[in-house]
């Protein structure tokens, strides 16, 4: 049970390492939580920092995801399946509310596409076919980021995957609503920001 326990705050303390803010200090020496959308992501690095970085972030933050459902998958047994969906689980809270950054972290879209491709892969990737061309059509990042995250669960159920990844997935697009309320707001309203648009230099959602 320790080694499961450590494994979860591990995995939780990885999450917690933004990438998309260690690279804007380090590039720009700005808080990119206080730039564009305000969200410490791949799309708001995006916005701010241009392509190359929002790609490194991208990737980073998808391993973070990989990496800690590897830790689980290499200390679960028999007693604790459970444990590499509550590594991934772990990781994406970290990377939503950081403890490294005052708790104020991004939306973790992308550590839950690594967390769940390890988990799930079938339902990972058909999601992501769905969010793809959610994003293609409508040009918002937000929206294809919570097609993803709420077919997680569907696709996984309907695949036969067990109740432990089912479930991990009904956790995942709960946590991914709550992270775009905003983005939901701005949807209804017709104010949300589209993928390519403008870059904003002033603090937003």
């Amino acid at each position: 049970m320790w080694l499961a326990i450590i494994a979860i705050v591990i995995s939780y303390l990885l999450g917690s390492v933004s990438f998309s803010i260690l690279l804007a200090k380090s590039l720009r020496k700005i808080d990119i939580r206080q730039y564009g959308s305000g969200n410490a992501g791949a799309t708001n690095t995006l916005r701010v920092l241009g392509k190359g970085p929002a790609l490194a972030v991208f990737v980073l933050d998808i391993a973070k995801g990989i990496a800690a459902v590897a830790l689980g998958l290499a200390l679960k047994d028999g007693d604790y399946g459970w444990l590499p969906v509550a590594c991934g689980l772990a990781a994406i809270v970290g990377h939503n509310w950081p403890v490294f950054f005052k708790f104020k972290g991004g939306k973790g879209i992308a550590t839950t596409i690594g967390a769940m491709v390890m988990l799930a892969a079938i339902p990972s990737v058909i999601a992501g076919v769905v969010a793809i061309a959610a994003i293609a059509l409508t040009r918002y990042v937000s929206l294809g980021s919570m097609i993803f995250a709420v077919l997680l669960p569907v696709v996984s159920a309907t695949c036969g995957y067990g109740p432990a990844i089912v479930w991990g997935g009904v956790v995942v697009a709960a946590l991914a609503l709550l992270r775009h309320r905003k983005n939901i707001v701005k949807l209804l309203n017709g104010t949300e920001n589209k993928l390519g648009g403008k870059k904003e230099e002033s603090h937003g959602v």
